[in-house]
C-alpha cells in the first residue's frame, strides 16, 4: 500500500494549524502522512533563530519550500502550499500578466500554474486559496455560533453576504481591503481570533462540507487525494 509524505507551506500561523489539525486528519484516511510549517521569513543566524508566517516575499517562500525539498527528497513525498490570493506578493509568478484576468478561477489557475512552472518539480502541487482562509468560514458562517454565543445579530449579518454572492459562492467573496471575507468578519465582530476561533469554526463546519461550497479548495484535495495513485 502506496504511503504518501505531504508537506504543505503554509502562509502563517492560521493555515498551519488547520493543515496539522484538519486536513492532515481527513487526508489520513487516504494513506497521506501530512505535516505543514509557516513559510520562513527571516533568520537570525546569531542566535540560530527561524521567524515564520507571513508571505511577504514570494523569493523567500521559494527558497524555503525548495530546500525542504532538498530534505526530503524522495519520490513518495509531494509538496504544496496554502497561500491566499489576497494581498499576493507582486514578485509572485504571473503577478503583473494575472492583474488584467477578471474572473477570479481563471486568475487563480493562472498563477498557480506560473507557481508550478517556476518550481519545476512534479512533487510540487500549487495551491493559492481563493481568496483567503477566511473563506472557508462561509461555507457555513452559522457555526460562528460556537465561538461567538452573544453575537448573533452579527452572525446572522455575516449569514446574509453570501445573498449577494454570484451562486451563493464563498470563494467569490472579493479580495477588496474593505470587503475581503477576515475584513467582513472584523468589522461586525472586531474580537475575531483568526488563529483560534477560526480554525475551531472550520473544524465545526468540515471539510466535506466546505468542499461542496468551495470549487477551487475541492480541486486542491482531490488532486492531493489522487497523488497515492501515482506511486
Amino acid at each position: 500500500m502506496n504511503i504518501i509524505r505531504l508537506h504543505v507551506t503554509a502562509e502563517g500561523q492560521t493555515e498551519q494549524t488547520f493543515v496539522k489539525r484538519i486536513l492532515a486528519l481527513y487526508l489520513a484516511q487516504f494513506n497521506i502522512s501530512t505535516d505543514a510549517r509557516s513559510v520562513l521569513t527571516s533568520k537570525d543566524n546569531k542566535i540560530h533563530k527561524e521567524f515564520r508566517g507571513g508571505l511577504l516575499s514570494y523569493q523567500k517562500a521559494r527558497m524555503d519550500i525548495v530546500t525542504w525539498m532538498k530534505e526530503d527528497n524522495h519520490p513518495e513525498c509531494r509538496f504544496t502550499t496554502m497561500f491566499d490570493l489576497y494581498a499576493l506578493p507582486d514578485d509572485f509568478p504571473g503577478y503583473q500578466s494575472a492583474k488584467s484576468i477578471k474572473n477570479p478561477y481563471e486568475k487563480v489557475n493562472y498563477l498557480e500554474k506560473a507557481f508550478a512552472d517556476d518550481m519545476n518539480d512534479y512533487r510540487f502541487i500549487p495551491y493559492i486559496q481563493l481568496h483567503e482562509f477566511e473563506t472557508l468560514l462561509f461555507a457555513d458562517m452559522g457555526k460562528m455560533e460556537w465561538e461567538y454565543l452573544e453575537h448573533e445579530k452579527q452572525i446572522n449579518e455575516l449569514m446574509t453576504v453570501l445573498r449577494f454572492i454570484e451562486n451563493k459562492n464563498p470563494e467569490l467573496i472579493n479580495d477588496n481591503p474593505e470587503t475581503a471575507p477576515s475584513k467582513r468578519i472584523i468589522n461586525v465582530i472586531p474580537e475575531y481570533d483568526k488563529v483560534t476561533a477560526g480554525v475551531s469554526i472550520v473544524e465545526k463546519i468540515g471539510i466535506e462540507k466546505i468542499m461542496k461550497s468551495c470549487q477551487h479548495f475541492k480541486e486542491w484535495v482531490d488532486v492531493l487525494k489522487k497523488t497515492v495513485n501515482e506511486e
